[in-house]
């Protein structure tokens, strides 16, 4: 590939191809089965052939197509099994590389961003990628000053190509929707063409993790980069070491795997109510576990080991953290206050003003989606998440007939997006989690005792439970 595609007609002809794809390997599959093999071999056959053409063509158009699929790649624990076999491998590459820019790209970028001079800022330079991802990719280096820093160089028309691919992809959610049963693609996709503007703008990603590091500088559970220098298009960061979550899904032990659950929940909690603001983008390519402080790699006690966490290009901006009244919401459905939920939900929007509800089945819908912020311990699996998954998809359940008549407001999209995508982390991980112990600490209102007579703070009551659907 000599340059990121920027020609609407070849970006589209592209991904115009896919459902072409499908249908020719339908026809494949046919074929197999009239010559003799199982239905279930074709179709695994058949999964695994679909999964390589479409990451592959997500991979190569980089932009917003394969920001579509590293969306996608964290709720691969939501699929069945005989199918998310097939497309594991497939999702997960997505999550740590792609195909890279050629040098001259790279050093013609450089050139045009940072002056002619730009090798002058650093000692070292490796030409050869160390990560390539959806609109940027990332060369180690060491700047002038002797730290090694990570140089973040965005892809040549990648505002327009994200732009475009999203709009593409629109066109083909209906084909696209069978990866993730029961999930509605085309709002997700809607929601990424959204936020890509802020994500394409290196000043707001600098701004955002030089609050980020700050606030976290000497914690003793997460670790942020310093920002080195930043400039239009280009973002020098410190380098981080450190084992990527995408090997301790994959090969971790128990204690890894839990650690990282462990800290993966702190920080999602934690980060808005110490920082104002969420990051938004929590596949395991953005996570490191590092040892403690002073320690080797993989050496120390693992109660010690840290989360490193990185790319800062698409936030959520919450001035107050999150809502007080996710906490109270979230506290009412456990403590089965059916009558008082459903009244926050209908506020809110959650269920519109023509749709009438049985507020205790609402509450059976939701307590089960809640069920980890009620164990002391829980321990998040592929298989929980599938059962609420199905639960949820099969039209012949009454939990899909409710699900069915709400509704999610706008202002509540990334949150949710957000907490369902960490959760999905966490049963890749297969992660043992004290989830309570982190709400408890950094969630107002979900404690006993912090209930709010406040009907003013009702702003955002059901979007925590919503959001954990």
């Amino acid at each position: 590939m000599s340059d990121l595609p920027r020609k609407a007609v070849t970006r589209t002809a592209k991904l115009a191809a896919l459902p072409l794809g499908f249908a020719g390997r339908a026809t494949w599959g046919l074929g197999k089965r009239i010559g003799g093999k199982s239905a279930e071999i074709v179709a695994r056959e058949l999964q695994q052939r679909t999964a390589e053409q479409l990451f592959k063509v997500l991979g190569e158009l980089k932009g917003g197509a394969m920001k579509f699929g590293q969306a996608l790649s964290v709720f691969e624990s939501a699929l069945p099994e005989e199918v998310a076999g097939p497309y594991r491998a497939a999702l997960t590459k997505l999550q740590e590389a792609a195909p890279p820019m050629p040098t001259r790209t790279v050093h013609e970028a450089l050139a045009e961003r940072l002056g002619e001079d730009w090798r002058e800022l650093f000692l070292e330079f490796e030409d050869k990628p160390a990560a390539a991802a959806s609109i940027g990719q990332v060369h180690r280096a060491v700047w002038h000053d002797g730290r090694e820093v990570a140089v973040k160089v965005q892809y040549p028309g990648a505002g327009e190509a994200l732009l475009s691919d999203l709009s593409q992809l629109s066109r083909f959610a209906r084909l696209l929707g069978p990866l993730i049963p029961g999930m509605d693609i085309k709002p997700l996709i809607t929601e990424l063409r959204d936020r890509v503007s802020e994500e394409l703008d290196y000043a707001l990603e600098a701004e955002a993790q030089r609050e980020h590091a700050a606030e976290f500088a000497g914690d003793p559970d997460v670790v942020v980069p310093e920002v080195v220098h930043q400039a239009d298009q280009v973002l020098v960061t410190e380098w981080m070491d450190g084992t990527p979550l995408a090997e301790v899904i994959s090969g971790g032990t128990e204690e890894q795997r839990d650690r990282a659950g462990q800290l993966l929940a702190r920080f999602l909690f934690s980060g808005p109510a110490r920082t104002g603001l969420l990051h938004a983008d929590p596949h395991p390519g953005n996570f490191r576990l590092l040892p403690a402080a002073g320690a080797a790699e993989g050496d120390g006690d693992p109660a010690e080991w840290r989360l490193g966490v990185l790319d800062f290009g698409t936030v959520d901006r919450l001035p107050g953290g999150l809502p007080r009244t996710i906490g109270d919401s979230l506290r009412m459905t456990l403590e089965g206050e059916a009558d008082a939920v459903y009244g926050v939900l209908r506020e809110e929007g959650f269920v519109k003003e023509s749709i009438d509800l049985d507020p205790d089945a609402v509450l059976e819908y939701l307590l089960p989606i809640i069920e980890p912020a009620d164990a002391d311990r829980f321990t998040f699996t592929r298989g929980w998440m599938r059962t609420q998954a199905a639960r949820i998809a099969d039209p012949r359940s009454p939990a899909h007939q409710l699900g069915k008549q709400l509704n999610l407001p706008p202002s509540y999209l990334l949150i949710h997006r957000v907490t369902l995508s960490t959760i999905g982390v966490l049963c890749q991980l297969n992660a043992t989690v004290r989830l309570r112990d982190e709400l408890e600490s950094w969630l107002p209102g979900f404690r006993a005792g912090d209930a709010t007579g406040d009907g003013a703070e009702a702003d955002a009551a059901a979007g925590g439970v919503v959001a954990e659907a």
